[in-house]
């Protein structure tokens, strides 16, 4: 990768994050190191069987959390793990935007249960809501009773934050999370998404791109094809338009721009620097700091935040921008506690946010978590973010990116993309086919045994 695009890229993905990379938790009792409640326990114990050994509490079963839960307790079998998760159905964010254009079926996203992966790889799965945390007895509240832990892993990805793009109204907020998805957080957002496509009659349909370390770089450029590749189709008298907030597309931007303008040209528009500043769902318009633009339909995708549980737990760091946790970049775990960990999509690096970063990333925490349970410790290593694009429906075409990081002068926080970083920019149907292997690869690994 040269290093004018090692820069930029960089830049755009993270920068602002890397800059509050050593982020503080709320409050001064916590900034001195010391543990603290954020709700009251319940004072019923969790249904769950005797620990049998150190008792390993992992948060939230996407990526980033299955993956821990399956390797930690490979690398450490003594470990009692445990996954507490909130939905009871699995259906994964990466590879669905390849459904709105029928190159995959639900099933290919959906048919994989924690159950399962549970019962193949050795740990429990718990289907319950997080509600509190109390660090100096080591426990943490659910909707189904107290869990005792020894190690604590938090792991709950993302939450939209509206505000940033002027909706502040809680009553607009929640008009526009259910009118105009994001398509980025929960897997009822994709069934609606799905649905505009198929169903629109033409017009302007708006794909929004946010500012900052957004979940997933390439996504919204992603989607914008495969929406188009419909409309192309069907032939239906519409466009996608593309708002972006950034100068320019944030990763892969020559292989988009070429299927942009020779896959649909005529069909999707590209504004870059277009920044959402405010909505009106009523009368369907969008602010920009230049345009009032007029749209039929949209999949609004707003900045984002750290998952409102990493607040909700005492845990956010007021100086965050993305609202996002304090943690060691190098271990992950909390400053001044090494028994609770944040990972994924909620921790600050300026890492990809994306499903291949955190699989390679939990991989290497499983090792932090064992050793520690040990008494010891191991050098960081850097995780991979290998990601495919598909740009063609028809025939199935992508382009793909390979990077890897590395640590700052100093070896305390991540300094950007390594060297050996690759971009393969020509879309073709090897790498179509490649999309679909490497996301079949990715439930495998963290379903199976």
């Amino acid at each position: 990768m040269s290093e004018q695009l090692d820069r930029r890229n960089f830049l755009k993905m993270g920068g602002a994050v890397l800059a509050a990379g050593t982020a503080g938790l709320t409050g001064s009792a916590i900034a001195a190191g010391k543990a603290k409640s954020a709700a009251v326990a319940t004072g019923m114990k969790a249904a769950l069987p005797p620990a049998k050994g150190p008792r390993l509490v992992i948060v939230g079963g996407g990526t980033s959390g299955l993956t821990i839960a399956k390797y930690a307790k490979k690398e450490y079998p003594k470990f009692d793990v445990v996954l507490v998760e909130k939905r009871d159905m699995y259906s994964s964010c990466f590879s669905s935007n390849l459904w709105y254009s029928g190159v995959i079926d639900l099933e290919f996203l959906a048919d994989h249960s924690f159950l399962d992966a549970a019962r193949n790889n050795g740990y429990l799965y718990f289907n319950a809501t997080v509600t509190g945390l109390d660090r100096t007895s080591r426990t943490l509240a659910t909707s189904e009773g107290d869990i005792q832990y020894d190690f604590l892993v938090i792991a709950p990805g993302i939450s939209y934050d509206y505000a940033r793009i002027g909706v502040k109204d809680p009553g607009a907020q929640a008009a526009l999370r259910q009118t105009f998805p994001g398509g980025f957080i929960s897997p009822t957002e994709h069934v609606t998404i799905r649905r505009k496509v198929q169903e629109f009659e033409g017009g302007v349909f708006v794909q929004t791109v946010p500012s900052g370390n957004y979940r997933c770089l390439p996504g919204p450029y992603e989607r914008a094809c495969m929406i188009a590749s419909v409309f192309k189709k069907n032939r239906i008298k519409g466009k996608v338009l593309v708002l972006d907030a950034n100068a320019d597309i944030t990763i892969k931007a020559a292989g988009f721009h070429a299927a942009f303008n020779e896959l649909y040209k005529g069909i999707i528009e590209y504004k870059p620097s277009s920044e959402v500043t405010g909505i009106d769902l009523e009368k369907r318009t969008l602010k920009t700091e230049f345009d009032t633009i007029k749209f039929d339909d949209a999949a609004i995708y707003s900045n984002i935040r750290a998952s409102t549980l990493i607040e909700h737990l005492g845990l956010m760091d007021p100086k965050s921008a993305q609202k996002e946790a304090r943690i060691s970049q190098l271990h992950y775990n909390l400053i001044g506690d090494e028994r609770v960990y944040v990972t994924g999509d909620s921790r600050p690096h300026p890492y990809s946010k994306s499903a291949n970063t955190s699989n390679t990333e939990g991989k290497y925490v499983a090792k932090v978590l064992a050793a520690r349970a040990q008494g010891k410790d191991i050098a960081w290593y850097s995780p991979r973010t290998i990601c495919y694009s598909m740009v063609s429906a028809d025939p199935l075409e992508a382009i793909s990116v390979d990077a890897g990081y590395v640590l700052n002068k100093e070896g305390t926080a991540i300094g950007g993309f390594s060297p050996d970083t690759k971009l393969f920019e020509n879309r073709d149907g090897a790498k179509g086919k490649a999309t679909l292997e490497w996301a079949r690869g990715m439930y495998r690994d963290m379903f199976e045994a």
